[in-house]
């Protein structure tokens, strides 16, 4: 039992974090390659647009991406041969809100770049960004498929293509567009972003159709495949999870939106406000996040594995791997905070050239230890079936820093955002814990009575 656990996650993860360090070095020098393209104000610019990506994605992919990992999970611990049906349906639905998704962002664009971005220039690149989200959508899924079967290596690859597909595009444009004289606009990040998507999709169709062919024959039983999908299971799961995503993500487009109009309110002209909230997400963050690629791949891949084995009533092993899971990230954690602390000047002047970069990295390595263990607390609530739990309680975390972002940040600018971060992480992480030791507090009996 415990040789079956361990391989496909210890492999899994291996295989994820490998790719997934390769992928996050490559857009971390991206990240630079861009703020010394575009400068500060131009990447400010460019990350007004997480908000419509995230929550376009979350609409139209992130809850069915999950809900077809745990189904496939639960499916393929009992029945192989009907391991497909949940990505039939997620499919089904995801694919057709993706073109509706992407025909109102392309029609009703200058409308959300001039109301509720603030920023018109925005416009032309959530037309281009519009096409994103179906290939976005297609690929998600059939990666929610993979990591149910505990196959990482596919997804990962996918991730892979995608990150080298996009900075090469955006060289190429960018190079193009100095070749004929002329300086490439903010819109080429966005080009380059929707071409990754699209190989992405491509190695993903490619990947499931030779695996659909494989499976089909080995089990000599192609109308295994062809069964009706499983929509009322996936449904009853994958509502929820959208549901929560889509409140989060409209939580973090207030305050992403908010944060420059707030700054302004502190005393920044507009340009200024761009350029501080550019240095912060576009350069900061993404290197705090860059650690992130182990405890990301370990929480990919533990959902299955939590959910397969509380399907089974395996509890002792839901106990094991948690507890396991979060002594290692915590340890993770506070090595990555003592490196920042120490070193997070330094990198923000030698890899950004930018002093407020450096400020930000070392006020912001404080939340490693709770940022990296939130990511795993997550998948082992997701796991054990408190979709609802998780909802409640990162917007208690969001509207904590919510409330920093309206209250402190007109008055001590974005340092009185930091400040919120930080609490809100606390809050997230305690509760999260909280909610985790009330249900090993519960399966402990059952653990007392083994040993009788």
């Amino acid at each position: 039992m415990k040789k079956s656990y361990r391989h496909p996650l210890i492999m899994g993860t291996l295989i994820l974090t490998a790719t997934g360090v390769v992928s996050r070095i490559i857009g971390f020098f991206y990240r630079i390659y861009l703020s010394r393209l575009f400068g500060e104000e131009g990447m400010g610019i460019y990350q007004l647009l997480n908000p419509v990506l995230s929550l376009s994605f979350s609409l139209t992919a992130a809850g069915y991406q999950t809900a077809i990992s745990k189904l496939v999970a639960e499916r393929a611990a009992t029945d192989r041969s009907h391991s497909f049906q949940p990505l039939y349906a997620g499919l089904s639905i995801s694919l057709p809100l993706s073109f509706l998704c992407n025909g109102i962002l392309y029609f009703y664009s200058d409308f959300i770049a001039g109301r509720l971005l603030g920023e018109p220039r925005t416009a032309i690149m959530i037309r281009i960004l519009s096409f994103s989200i179906p290939l976005s959508a297609v690929h998600s899924c059939i990666n929610g498929y993979f990591y149910g079967v505990r196959k990482a290596g596919l997804p990962s690859a996918a991730q892979l293509v995608e990150q080298i597909v996009r900075v090469a595009s955006v060289y190429l444009f960018s190079a193009y567009c100095f070749s004929i004289g002329r300086e490439p606009a903010i819109g080429v990040a966005v080009l380059g972003l929707t071409v990754g998507e699209f190989f992405s999709m491509l190695v993903t169709i490619a990947a499931i159709w030779l695996c659909l062919r494989r499976e089909t024959a080995a089990l000599h039983n192609p109308h295994a495949f062809t069964c009706p999908p499983v929509y009322g299971p996936l449904m009853q799961m994958a509502l929820p999870l959208t549901a929560n995503r889509i409140v989060l993500n409209l939580l973090q487009s207030v305050e992403s939106v908010s944060i420059p109009a707030k700054l302004r309110l502190y005393g920044y002209d507009n340009a200024t406000a761009l350029s501080i909230y550019g240095v912060l997400t576009g350069m900061a963050m993404p290197l705090i996040f860059f650690p992130n690629a182990l405890t990301g791949s370990i929480s990919v891949l533990l959902l299955p594995i939590i959910s397969e084995s509380y399907a089974l009533g395996d509890l002792k092993t839901v106990r094991t791997s948690s507890l396991r899971t979060i002594k290692y990230c915590m340890l993770m954690g506070i090595t990555c905070m003592t490196g920042f602390l120490l070193f997070g000047k330094w990198a923000g002047e030698f890899l950004f050239h930018s002093a407020l970069a450096g400020h930000f990295i070392t006020t912001l390595g404080l939340i490693c230890p709770f940022l990296y263990l939130d990511t795993t607390l997550s998948s082992i609530l997701q796991g054990l079936g408190m979709a609802g739990r998780i909802f409640v309680m990162n917007v208690i975390s969001l509207m904590v820093r919510l409330g920093f972002v309206f209250s402190a940040v007109p008055s001590y600018g974005i340092t009185g955002y930091l400040w919120g971060i930080l609490a809100s992480q606390l809050v997230q992480t305690l509760l999260y814990l909280l909610c985790l030791r009330q249900f090993l507090q519960r399966s402990m009996p059952d653990k007392k009575g083994e040993g009788r």
